[in-house]
């Protein structure tokens, strides 16, 4: 058998993890449960019976008995400590993709299975499994009443689809919600219970999943956008949130996060030009003049003062509701509106109660939050209904800019 390359191993992967949350989202109860990486890839636990699932997927190789024979040798090995009354019996399914030779595989009698599958030469010796695990004819006959095996499964593309449109039922979402929200986060979930240290944390119920996923955060998940693309992830969260015709004059409060380890002023400046660039309008008549606001979360006090100053060194015109030494805060100075004539770009606020302030401030305008984080959604939560508040969790500081 040809080497597998590693882009095809990466999406067997895909195709497995993809395969497990399917088979959680079809659990008719919230309490049956799913393993993963246990007696096989996936193990399906419901209140009558259980299911190990071998999950294989080769799009480009075609089918030969050698590609699930180590598998069915493997789910005999554990029918055979069942037999011995030394593990509870469950059912056994091979699950696989092949591009070709799937009519290589007849119906299989324990003869079939015992010439095809369990019997083999290593070392110029030939191994009979079955007698070495010393079972006859009827344990064999037993065996494939509880093994299933499907050469038959659907491609990746199509199986990923089905894995949307059950999140699309269950949560009643659109098709970008069912993937980037609940997709996105049940990927992480998937791979991170695979990981675990312990065989016994590899499991979760239905209910437990739906919970967990259940998040409205676009999450940076690294899985998730190597099997997406970056530039095809970030393209099309800029599609859901930010194509617009014209912009309309709405009060808009972008909240960004930075990391001190790898901050960059020049970054960030960049980034505050092209906020104020795509969602500020300075019209000389004033009616439909507005600009938007800004806070930076994780920013040192003498950094946003010097970024400030460098601004306005730079003819670029900022506020941020103070209006003279000493003052306190004033959210009727902040919100005032910008226009051609005073040239206010943007409204920096300098701390969360102040955004609160600001956008209660407000209220008789349609406002929108976009908040950009990387892992820390929770610095800001508002909880009001009536303010359309999106979070995104990004890598970095220069992935907004590619957003926006």
């Amino acid at each position: 058998m040809a080497t597998r390359s590693a882009t095809d191993t990466i999406k067997g992967y895909f195709y497995q993890f993809d395969l497990s949350i399917l088979e959680l989202l079809k659990l008719s109860s919230e309490n049956d449960s799913v393993q993963i990486e246990c007696i096989e890839d996936i193990d399906v636990h419901t209140a009558s019976d259980s299911t190990a699932i071998q999950c294989k997927y080769y799009e480009h190789t075609e089918y030969n008995h050698s590609l699930i024979k180590d598998a069915v040798r493997y789910m005999l090995t554990h029918f055979s400590a069942v037999k011995a009354g030394k593990k509870p019996s469950v059912n056994y399914r091979i699950y696989g993709h092949y591009k070709s030779g799937h009519d290589k595989l007849k119906t299989i009698d324990v003869e079939y299975l015992k010439t095809h599958f369990l019997t083999y030469t290593k070392d110029k010796v030939e191994h009979r499994y079955h007698e070495e695990l010393n079972l006859n004819n009827e344990d064999l006959e037993e065996f494939l009443a509880a093994l299933t095996i499907n050469i038959h499964a659907v491609e990746f593309q199509p199986q990923f689809q089905q894995v949307n449109q059950q999140l699309m039922t269950t949560f009643s979402c659109s098709r970008f919600e069912a993937e980037y929200f609940y997709y996105n986060n049940a990927l992480r979930i998937i791979k991170e219970l695979a990981i675990h240290r312990d065989p016994t944390k590899r499991a979760i119920t239905k209910k437990d999943f739906l919970t967990r996923i259940n998040t409205k955060t676009v999450l940076f998940n690294e899985w998730f956008v190597q099997k997406r693309g970056r530039l095809a992830h970030l393209k099309a969260i800029r599609a859901e949130y930010f194509t617009h015709t014209n912009v309309p004059p709405f009060e808009r409060f972008f909240l960004v996060e930075i990391n001190q380890t790898t901050y960059s002023r020049s970054t960030l400046k960049d980034l505050v030009h092209e906020i104020s660039r795509k969602y500020s309008k300075l019209s000389k008549r004033g009616t439909d003049s507005f600009c938007p606001y800004l806070f930076i979360h994780g920013i040192q006090d003498h950094e946003l003062i010097d970024l400030k100053s460098e601004l306005w060194k730079e003819d670029f015109w900022v506020i941020d509701g103070y209006d003279f030494q000493g003052a306190k805060f004033n959210p009727t100075s902040i919100t005032r509106q910008a226009t051609h004539h005073n040239h206010i770009k943007i409204k920096f606020l300098n701390s969360l109660s102040e955004l609160e302030s600001t956008i209660n401030s407000v209220s008789a305008k349609t406002r929108e939050i976009y908040q950009f984080h990387l892992g820390t959604d929770g610095y800001c939560d508002f909880a009001d209904p009536s303010v359309k508040h999106v979070k995104i969790q990004v890598a970095q500081l220069s992935d907004i800019k590619e957003i926006i």
